[in-house]
């Protein structure tokens, strides 16, 4: 045990969120239990060790566990973690009924991610048990954030924080960075006609053929040759197409649904006029709209967020962590879009979205302790 976080405190609260279904109904609408009951036990574990501890509806049926603890004095800090996650179907271990494997946690959400749930809920419990002193600590267990982030956009709006620690599973580096997304609808029209007329029908099919052919060359050449030091290159695919009524009719109507990866600088707007210039270039009209996006994110590895954590792990493991950043996006985005400085640090494990799924619980255990040592320097700082 390690100021006031043992591996069986650990494991105790890990399990009971595994055994608490939080399928994101979105998703899964046949499984989607919603996040009501994973955060109602979370706020009254939370409350039962001395923490101030309470939901807010982020929609309606959709909220988020909140909790603090501290004296106020100084700055605040929020460890976030999203309990919502993605359905069961094709699993081959029980999703609902924690294993434990040696030090392997395994069910549905263990890695994506309630053992950094588990984590910030264990580091919180011990800060509060140990009277934090020189500021305050937020807890933030958010919805949604597998589907719109509805969660952590909702707790952005209601509170104000000088910085974030965000927990997805990082194998314990330090995440400095993580891109961003458009997700993009193209449109293009034919004329619908009898197949065997030639003369009068046109294929809105073939129209977006070239279109996606158009997409791919772009993407090769011009997209990947757009990297950036922290998160790697840009990247655009084709993700869903739909079109035509029938084998002996022209297709009036195309639908093809992208996704554009976005590295920090790029912005939507920027992404829908080169798509609307992509369309150009294949000698095609078609409308070009954005269905929803998500901001990158950076954080200066000299903020104090950053440099509190680098030092807590460095403390904690005995060396320093890996510093990095990732192709996939986090809410820690929301955080810094608000003006809330936000770097990322989790556990360890595998199979997020997998047929089977873990955490490693001793990475569980070193992530509370680096947690909670974080949060003692910057509440001092």
């Amino acid at each position: 045990m390690r100021d006031g976080i043992s591996r069986d405190s650990a494991l105790e609260v890990l399990q009971i969120l595994i055994s608490t279904p939080s399928v994101n109904p979105s998703l899964a609408p046949d499984q989607g239990h919603g996040e009501a009951a994973i955060v109602a036990r979370a706020r009254d574990w939370l409350a039962a060790r001395g923490l101030h501890s309470w939901l807010e509806e982020a929609a309606p049926g959709r909220p988020n566990a909140v909790a603090e603890t501290g004296d106020g004095q100084g700055p605040t800090l929020v460890l976030c973690a999203h309990v919502d996650t993605v359905g069961t179907a094709g699993m081959t271990i029980p999703p609902f009924e924690p294993v434990v494997e040696a030090s392997r946690v395994y069910g549905r959400g263990s890695y994506d991610m309630k053992g950094s749930a588990a984590a910030v809920m264990t580091a919180a419990a011990a800060l509060a048990a140990e009277g934090l002193r020189g500021g305050r600590l937020l807890v933030a267990l958010v919805a949604d954030e597998e589907y719109a982030s509805i969660g952590a956009q909702d707790f952005v709006r209601r509170h104000l924080a000088d910085a974030c620690i965000l927990t997805e599973p990082s194998e314990g580096r330090l995440i400095l960075g993580h891109k961003g997304f458009v997700w993009a609808e193209i449109v293009t029209i034919g004329r619908a006609a009898h197949g065997s007329r030639w003369d009068l029908g046109v294929s809105a099919i073939g129209k977006m053929g070239r279109i996606v052919a158009a997409l791919e060359t772009f993407d090769q050449l011009e997209l990947r040759a757009r990297v950036h030091p922290l998160v790697g290159p840009a990247s655009l695919h084709c993700a869903l197409i739909q079109g035509g009524s029938g084998l002996s009719t022209y297709s009036e109507k195309c639908s093809l649904k992208v996704e554009r990866r976005t590295l920090p600088g790029e912005t939507p707007n920027q992404v829908l006029q080169e798509l609307k210039e992509v369309v150009r270039r294949a000698g095609e009209e078609a409308e070009v709209n954005s269905l929803l996006d998500r901001p990158p994110m950076t954080c200066d590895r000299d903020a104090n967020v950053a440099r509190c954590v680098r030092d807590a792990a460095c403390s904690v493991t005995g060396r320093m962590p890996e510093e990095t950043g990732v192709a996939y996006w986090m809410d820690a985005a929301l955080f810094a879009a608000a003006g809330v400085p936000a770097v990322n640090y989790g556990p360890a494990g595998a199979g997020a979205h997998e047929a089977v799924e873990w955490v490693d619980l001793d990475s569980v255990v070193t992530c509370a302790e680096v947690l909670a040592e974080a949060a003692r320097r910057f509440c001092r700082s």
